[in-house]
């Protein structure tokens, strides 16, 4: 358990560090940066609920997501002063869109996919090393 928290934090650095990447190189859209922070969300969910099913990921992922988005949407003086540090600028967001939306829906799928290919190949592996083994 321990040892796939510790994969899982590993995916989470690089994430962070691709969409830090993806926001200084002007040719790559900004949707694949909105990608990039919903997988983010999602591995980091998966390492605090390491245990729990995957629908309940993608259902507390995409609300974390959803909830920072229309979150956008309030426009109260301290917020936006917020909204204009780093933190606040890669956290909270500096908009409502709707295509930030459509965005974390593809980066939570993109997420789940890439997590139950990788799980049942590295499952498969297993068996077949204990199958040799006997």
């Amino acid at each position: 358990m321990k040892k796939l928290r510790i994969c899982y934090a590993l995916v989470f650095l690089l994430v962070i560090c691709l969409g830090i990447l993806s926001r200084k190189i002007t040719l790559i859209p900004l949707c694949f940066g909105d990608g990039l922070y919903a997988i983010m969300m999602y591995t980091l969910v998966r390492i605090v609920f390491i245990n729990k099913k995957a629908h309940f990921i993608i259902l507390i992922s995409l609300l974390i997501c959803y909830s920072i988005e229309i979150f956008q949407l309030y426009q109260q003086e301290w917020i936006i002063a917020l909204r204009k540090t780093l933190f606040g600028r890669y956290v909270l967001g500096q908009g409502f869109l709707w295509s930030d939306l459509l965005a974390y829906t593809f980066g939570i799928a993109i997420a789940y996919t890439i997590e139950k290919l990788t799980l049942n190949y590295t499952t498969y592996e297993s068996r077949f090393r204990f199958k040799q083994q006997k």
